[in-house]
């Protein structure tokens, strides 16, 4: 976490489009709307339709590669990102550049290494419902930084996603769990002070 920022990923598929002479465009979605995760074992999550509204019209989004903001593949106030919200979730358009990463990123997408995308934010606005089983929090709205393709997506969206990540996100989860709870009882604390403005 970098500033009380949030890293939140996705399985969606990506698709990589080829223009005359403009080298290539990767789609998808970095974020879909209500759609429930487990968030280490200490929550249910989904983003709520609209969610990143008021971010979108704010700020210059960045499109990283694996979170490291040395690795920029697009910037949206530079035109190399096309961000917007439809009825699924976060729809973006990201010509690669001709550059190690973006030559890079090609490949991995067409081979399939990299798995889905991921996006990093702050939370403005959030609902916990801690009636559930599990406590449950839908962001209302959040202030977005930036867009990632990563190996390590954490929302789930399809089945073969699903089986191949499985054991991966297994021995992850199983790894970071011991100190995992900690910090998110804090992180849950200093949130909920904030959003109540104290």
């Amino acid at each position: 976490m970098i500033d009380g920022r949030e890293l939140r990923a996705i399985v969606t598929p990506l698709e990589l489009r080829s223009a005359e002479g403009a080298g290539r465009t990767a789609t998808g979605y970095a974020a879909l709307f209500d759609t429930w995760t487990d968030i280490g074992g200490m929550w249910r999550e989904k983003i709520a339709p609209g969610a990143f509204a008021k971010s979108l019209q704010e700020r210059d989004v960045l499109a990283l590669h694996s979170h490291d903001s040395g690795r920029v593949v697009g910037r949206k106030g530079a035109g190399t990102l096309i961000l917007r919200e439809d009825a699924r979730g976060l729809a973006f358009e990201n010509p690669l550049p001709d550059t190690s990463d973006g030559r890079d990123l090609i490949v991995q997408l067409e081979r399939g290494d990299i798995a889905g995308m991921s996006f990093g934010f702050v939370s403005i606005r959030s609902e916990w419902d801690e009636t559930k089983d599990l406590t449950e929090r839908t962001i209302l709205e959040a202030a977005l930084y930036e867009i990632t393709y990563t190996a390590y997506p954490q929302y789930r969206d399809t089945e073969v996603a699903l089986r191949s990540l499985e054991k991966i996100r297994d021995e992850r989860r199983d790894h970071d769990r011991a100190g995992a709870a900690a910090r998110m009882a804090a992180r849950r604390a200093r949130q909920a002070q904030a959003e109540r403005g104290i």
